[in-house]
């Protein structure tokens, strides 16, 4: 693995889903939320219109980067801002949560 370019480190709790990790799904959602008193989430996501709460599981960040490089484009994403894409050769589209 290259440079690790984001400031949380690589043990951060992140939250996706099983079909992104087992079920062959790409990345097409992320979100640097910002949960207030100084927290801060990541949450990575397939191009389902919903996601079930059973799909729902926590991994490593190092786990999402490791299994989508692209991700690391996203490092600097910040906080209360979303990034997205079409296909997963697309770029990353950014634009703040609303």
């Amino acid at each position: 693995m290259t440079e690790w370019k984001f400031e949380n480190p690589k043990n951060t709790a992140v939250m996706s889903t099983r079909k992104i990790f087992r079920g062959g799904g790409w990345i097409a959602y992320v979100s640097h939320d910002d949960d207030g008193d100084d927290n801060e989430s990541w949450q990575f996501y397939g191009n389902e219109a919903e996601v079930d709460q059973d799909d729902l599981i926590l991994v490593a960040l190092v786990e999402v980067v490791e299994l989508d490089g692209t991700v690391a484009q996203l490092a600097d994403l910040p906080l209360g801002w979303r990034a997205c894409r079409d296909t997963k050769s697309s770029p990353w589209k950014r634009d703040k949560i609303t």
